[in-house]
């Protein structure tokens, strides 16, 4: 009788949450916050029962070729300022850091801030879990798509997240399948974006009413606090 298949090896929740801090502190997250590495460390560090659990009930491990993420470990822009993070992502396998495109007029980027239901739990830091890159929504309008997200009673993930899914994961970045960021607005119709351009990253922003075959719509399932 032929041997039974040998099963998949489980995912490791607590060392990919470590691979998580260990990617921030190796990009200088540390020093942002003003902390030194070992605070920083141990600031993080309740949240990663909270990334054992959230896999635990059932998520799956990482498909960056899907888009697909069980947890992205996020900092808010309190602890580290979006114009300094965006910076320290990159292309999977590139060199080239990231930018804030010009089109963000001056001051205009400190308004584009979490919608009532992206809302943070937390100040400092917290877990997103079930990202999606949402490719499906590549080519609709995304003023549509932000409305079918939230049928779903999934959340559109905000600037911070985006950035955040970047920089844990560079593979989910790839030409024509790079997202909006509906969880964070202006009060305006401009939705922000992170897409390539000049082989780096771009955070940009795009009208809610026009579509883009390479855009699609991000959102997470849900959001979670240390305990």
């Amino acid at each position: 009788m032929p041997n039974a298949a040998a099963p998949a090896e489980a995912f490791d929740a607590a060392a990919e949450f470590d691979r998580q801090v260990r990617t921030l502190v190796d990009l200088g997250y540390a020093g942002l916050s003003g902390r030194t590495p070992e605070d920083f460390r141990a600031a993080l560090a309740p949240l990663r029962d909270q990334a054992v659990a959230a896999v635990a009930e059932g998520r799956a491990a990482p498909d960056t070729a899907a888009g697909r993420i069980p947890f992205v470990l996020v900092l808010t822009r309190a602890v580290a300022p979006v114009e300094e993070t965006m910076p320290r992502t990159t292309l999977h396998g590139g060199r080239l850091p990231g930018f804030v495109d010009r089109s963000f007029e001056p001051g205009s980027l400190e308004r584009f801030v979490a919608v009532k239901e992206a809302a943070e739990p937390a100040p400092d830091a917290y877990l997103l879990l079930d990202t999606e890159r949402g490719e499906e929504f590549c080519g609709a309008v995304p003023r549509e798509a932000m409305e079918v997200i939230a049928g779903r009673d999934r959340t559109l993930l905000t600037i911070e997240e985006g950035i955040a899914l970047v920089t844990h994961f560079p593979q989910v970045l790839v030409k024509n399948k790079c997202f909006s960021l509906g969880g964070s607005r202006c009060g305006d119709r401009r939705v922000p974006a992170i897409w390539i351009s000049k082989k780096a990253p771009k955070l940009g922003w795009c009208w809610e009413g026009n579509p883009h075959t390479w855009l699609g719509m991000a959102s997470a399932g849900a959001r979670r606090a240390a305990a």
